[in-house]
């Protein structure tokens, strides 16, 4: 293997359009990331990964206060955030620690940002090299300019940081593997791939089936499809469940309810439900219908529609796709978030094998529609203006109208800065939801309006500080109700805070209001705050 390493690096200096291609997508992906971030529009995923990151780093190895407040012991049964809640229980993601020491050199929520645009663009340079294995330089150019101008990919990389955006680069490393016949690193990628999260063996499941349907490696292939499935039974039913019960009591019935009776379900119980009602099955698997089609369409439209007639694209990205269109909720069928991604390593080897056997099809007049199809990809990618990144460019909302400029962010960054500089790095805090990233390198940490937390004593206490982002909820409440709602909630709530005196406002700033426990409030943001406050006036509270 080590011998021929220097043979693929060769082909990719040798390919400067990829290395072009490859170095904008870096580059862009990375400049609006880090907008993103600095301009305070990366959000609570990014805090909860920050906080799991932070707290690995110091020992407590996948804890999170912040996924606590998600867990289904607060969610559903009222008890109190707890800040030793590991998080192992709603996601099993060991894979992560492969990370930290780097995380180690550079602790910050932005350092996950720079990684999660590394794994991608890394990720399209491995598909280059696996292509090279079946095709001449210009079809294994298309398709890996396909992959870095697929909705599917460029969304979930502007996201906050997620688990999932490490499978394109594991999934590719290991076909390339198999295709090389490095078994070493085949079952070392495997490994990696089931260590991301509880559910990535549904792709090496798929990866199995291949190998077995096309005869290829059927041993191999049997014995990983054996692997992944066990593996993902055994962690779903016996390991996960040591750490809390939201596998069965949240996540399960989140996604896959609609199979099971109850008020819990393991994943043996969904999938029984699954077969035993084929019927429901069916109707789950194309329903809606408009939202499917567009999905798919959404998947294959950058590979110039290929994946549709593609035997290998739908035996290894099937059981991902299956997995979501099997599902509920607003998220599955998005295709520029996270669980998107999943699909892409599938899809795109598949369409390298048919092109392998039909290359005569790749004509001039193809060709350029081919490029028109990426070029729309492009497009849709822009307009949909994936979680909220390229808020400067394009608006959140036509009609109520509602838009927010570069310069008015960036100033309204500056006024927030003053504020958070004011909390002190162990202190405990409760902040709103865009202000959770920037303050979760510490061990207690809410997000508002919870207060109360049980810190590493046991006991429960109030958080020292809370600080809400009152104008950007003003800005987006006239088009979005999530807004509205939490406003008119914290609204009444700091006002209660405030009178019965026990948080002080001590800061108030372009609407950012920053309050502290057992503190006297300060006459000047005290009028800053009531000034505020009466612009709400049209907001029924």
């Amino acid at each position: 293997m080590w011998s021929q390493l220097p043979k693929h690096l060769e082909i990719l200096r040798k390919s400067k359009t990829i290395l072009v291609i490859a170095g904008l997508f870096f580059f862009l992906c990375l400049l609006l990331s880090l907008n993103r971030y600095y301009s305070f529009y990366s959000s609570f995923d990014q805090g909860i990964f920050n906080q799991v990151f932070w707290n690995n780093l110091h020992g407590r190895f996948f804890q999170s206060s912040l996924s606590s407040s998600l867990s289904t012991n607060v969610v559903h049964a009222g008890e109190v955030t707890r800040v030793d809640y590991h998080r192992l229980g709603q996601h099993f993601t060991p894979a992560l620690l492969l990370w930290l020491p780097i995380y180690a050199l550079f602790p910050s929520p932005v350092t996950l940002s720079v990684l999660q645009v590394i794994f991608i663009t890394a990720a399209g340079l491995v598909l280059y090299i696996l292509a090279r294995q079946y095709l001449e330089p210009p079809l294994a150019t298309i398709i890996t300019a396909s992959f870095y101008g697929a909705n599917a990919v460029i969304g979930p990389t502007l996201n906050n940081f997620h688990d999932i955006s490490q499978i394109p680069l594991f999934i590719f490393t290991l076909l390339l593997a198999m295709e090389k016949r490095w078994w070493w690193l085949f079952w070392l990628l495997a490994i990696l791939t089931l260590a991301v999260r509880e559910d990535a063996g549904v792709g090496l499941f798929g990866v199995g089936i291949y190998m077995i349907l096309s005869k290829r490696f059927p041993r191999a292939g049997l014995a990983l499809s054996s692997l992944s499935f066990g593996y993902m039974l055994l962690l779903t039913n016996l390991i996960m469940p040591l750490f809390s019960e939201d596998i069965s009591r949240r996540f399960m019935l989140e996604r896959f309810g609609q199979y099971a009776d109850g008020n819990e379900a393991s994943t043996l119980e969904i999938i029984w439900g699954m077969i035993s009602n084929p019927w429901r099955l069916i109707v789950e698997l194309v329903t809606p219908p408009v939202k499917t089609i567009k999905y798919l369409l959404g998947h294959w439209l950058p590979l110039a529609f290929v994946p549709a007639v593609a035997p290998a694209s739908w035996m290894i990205a099937g059981f991902p796709l299956l997995k979501l269109l099997l599902g509920k909720g607003q998220s599955v069928l998005a295709i520029t978030i996270r669980y998107a991604l999943s699909v892409v390593p599938g899809l795109f080897y598949g369409v390298i094998l048919w092109w392998s056997q039909n290359p005569q099809k790749f004509k001039p007049s193809f060709r350029r529609f081919w490029v028109a199809c990426i070029c729309v990809s492009l497009f849709f990618t822009v307009t949909s203006n994936p979680s909220r990144t390229l808020y400067f460019l394009i608006p959140d909302s036509i009609q109520p109208w509602v838009y927010v400029s570069l310069p008015q962010q960036w100033h309204h960054v500056t006024q927030m800065r003053s504020l958070l500089t004011k909390i002190p790095p162990n202190a405990s805090v409760c902040a709103t939801t865009y202000l959770v990233p920037h303050l979760s390198s510490r061990r207690e940490i809410l997000r508002l309006p919870s207060l109360k937390l049980r810190n590493d004593s046991q006991e429960v206490i109030k958080v020292d500080y809370a600080i809400a982002d009152l104008w950007q909820l003003q800005k987006y409440q006239v088009a979005f109700k999530g807004d509205r709602n939490l406003l008119r909630n914290l609204i009444p709530l700091i006002e209660q805070m405030s009178a019965n005196q026990e948080y002080g406002i001590i800061g108030f700033a372009d609407g950012v209001i920053l309050m502290q426990k057992q503190a006297p409030s300060k006459p000047e943001a005290v009028s800053a705050w009531l000034a505020f406050r009466e612009t709400l006036k049209n907001i029924q509270i």
